[in-house]
């Protein structure tokens, strides 16, 4: 891709691929905060002397916040330069880090640690979908893929890397190129902090405005009912994996409440001269069936990422960091596979892409369906390797035609869209797997009076109830690849739309 000779909307040069390695390495900081906090649970309950419900707090307001922000961010893109908000974004995030990283190791300073991880999550909202628009705006139709394979290292690999880096940091002191890594859990924030300011200290330079600015007013109705919509919504599926589908104060009435503020803002939104989210862009067929299959491809990936983990641990008995370490290699894989995928798309087209990345997808998953207590550990890294290497092969390639689906002025709103039926996706495919391995475990475990009559025979009993529940959860993940598979089979690629006479976007 030639990288030089591009101009800003001022009409000055700008180098587009420094401008896209500092916003992919600021938001791949951005993105290990999502998941880097799970395996530090443990630890931070000791030191803030709380319980794992209170230390969950500091990941579920995350999601929440950061879900938050993703419909908002279409209005703060139309209403701000793109510098001016990259900037406002990467400050938002290292106040929010560095807040976390400095709070006081006390129980009464817990809220202050959280309210730090909310800070940070509602720049992490923001610059997800700014890092799409950015490369949606500066490569055009024939460079895209390979812009956005880039952005799948940021999407899939670092939300992997959390826990393995978390892990890696608690597990002891390590010394590299002479400098000591500590094994404190501020090192966590400190690390992601230090990128984020080399990225604040670099954007004035590197961050150019690619996209006009719009004379936009803010609705504040819609973003009064897409925060708390969402926010209820997601608030929901977040707590279903420990209160079950049947609490109705949970549960059932936030996902109602959410599902009824979304269909009022919904409805707004297509009474609005200029909405605050323009849902009109479902009106596209190419757009909706690229979504809807990515939806899957996220549910397929993040439900069995999420549960592999606790398999890992609770079955094999690994720990935490061990566990980490046996994904590893899959989310390394995916990390290289990205921007190979990018590529393939350019040269194969959308529809033969994603027919071979499900088709992977689901061969990888089928095992999992049959694992048992026997089934080694090396299994699992190869398999759940060859998984990853077929998210790698749809996840941005279809983002990047569902924004090729779209006229240049409407991917604003197309990837404020975009970027919200991943959140939800993710939320909704992890909500699913975890109750139903939990139900299944329910229904088969033994019998409370036989921990005490025969503990080994309990144990025993209740490790195959596990087994029974992980094995249904990962047949549910394999579904959805299939689902996906046969949605490919609807898409078409360029050659093929020019044939039927659709022509191009």
């Amino acid at each position: 891709m030639n990288t030089t000779n591009h101009y800003d909307v001022n009409g000055k040069p700008y180098h587009r691929g420094l401008m896209l390695a500092l916003s992919l390495f600021a938001t791949f900081a951005a993105a290990l905060m999502q998941t880097s906090l799970g395996t530090a649970l443990p630890r931070l309950m000791t030191v803030f002397d709380i319980n794992l419900s209170t230390a969950q707090q500091a990941t579920t307001w995350f999601i929440l916040a950061s879900a938050i922000m993703v419909p908002i961010s279409s209005f703060l893109i139309k209403k701000f330069s793109v510098n001016q908000l990259s900037i406002m974004a990467y400050i938002c995030l290292a106040l929010g880090v560095a807040i976390s990283a400095f709070t006081p190791a006390q129980h009464d300073m817990w809220l202050l640690f959280v309210f730090g991880r909310i800070i940070a999550a509602l720049a992490v909202g923001v610059m997800m979908p700014l890092l799409q628009i950015i490369i949606v705006n500066i490569y055009d139709a024939q460079e895209r893929g390979t812009a956005m394979g880039l952005m799948g290292l940021v999407v899939g690999m670092a939300p992997a890397l959390g826990p393995t880096l978390t892990g890696w940091i608690l597990d002891q002191n390590h010394v590299i190129f002479g400098l000591t890594i500590s094994n404190s859990w501020r090192t966590i924030f400190y690390l992601p902090l230090a990128v984020i300011v080399i990225a604040v200290v670099l954007s004035p330079f590197l961050i150019k405005d690619v996209i006009k600015k719009e004379d936009v007013s803010l609705d504040w109705l819609s973003l009064v009912l897409s925060s708390v919509g969402f926010g209820l919504f997601l608030l929901g599926f977040t707590n279903v994996s420990s209160d079950g589908w049947g609490d109705l104060a949970t549960v059932v009435s936030p996902i109602m409440g959410g599902v009824l503020l979304i269909g009022l803002l919904v409805w707004r939104q297509l009474r609005l001269e200029d909405p605050f989210l323009d849902v009109r862009v479902f009106k596209s067929k190419r757009f909706t069936l690229t979504t809807l299959a990515m939806v899957l491809s996220t549910m397929a990936m993040m439900g069995v990422e999420m549960m592999l983990p606790t398999y890992l641990q609770n079955v094999h008995g690994l720990s935490a960091l061990d566990s980490g370490l046996t994904l590893l290699p899959g989310a390394l894989l995916m990390g290289l596979f990205s921007p190979i995928a990018g590529k393939l798309y350019e040269k194969a087209g959308i529809q033969r892409l994603t027919i071979a990345g499900f088709s992977i997808l689901a061969i990888g998953t089928i095992p999992f369906a049959f694992i048992d207590i026997s089934t080694t550990t090396l299994t699992i890294v190869v398999m759940y390797a060859l998984r990853m290497i077929g998210i790698a092969l749809v996840l941005m390639p279809l983002t990047t035609e569902a924004m090729a689906a779209l006229p240049i002025e409407k991917a604003t709103d197309g990837t404020a869209v975009n970027n919200t039926a991943r959140q939800v996706a993710s939320s909704v495919g992890t909500a699913i797997l975890t109750s139903i391995t939990q139900n299944v475990i329910n229904q088969n475990e033994p019998a409370k009076h036989l921990k005490t009559l025969n503990p080994l025979k309990y144990a025993d009993q209740y490790l195959n109830a596990s087994m029974d529940g992980f094995r249904v959860a990962f047949i549910v993940g394999l579904g959805f690849a299939i689902c996906g598979l046969i949605l490919a089979f609807w898409l078409k690629s360029h050659s093929q739309r020019v044939t039927d006479g659709e022509g191009a976007a």
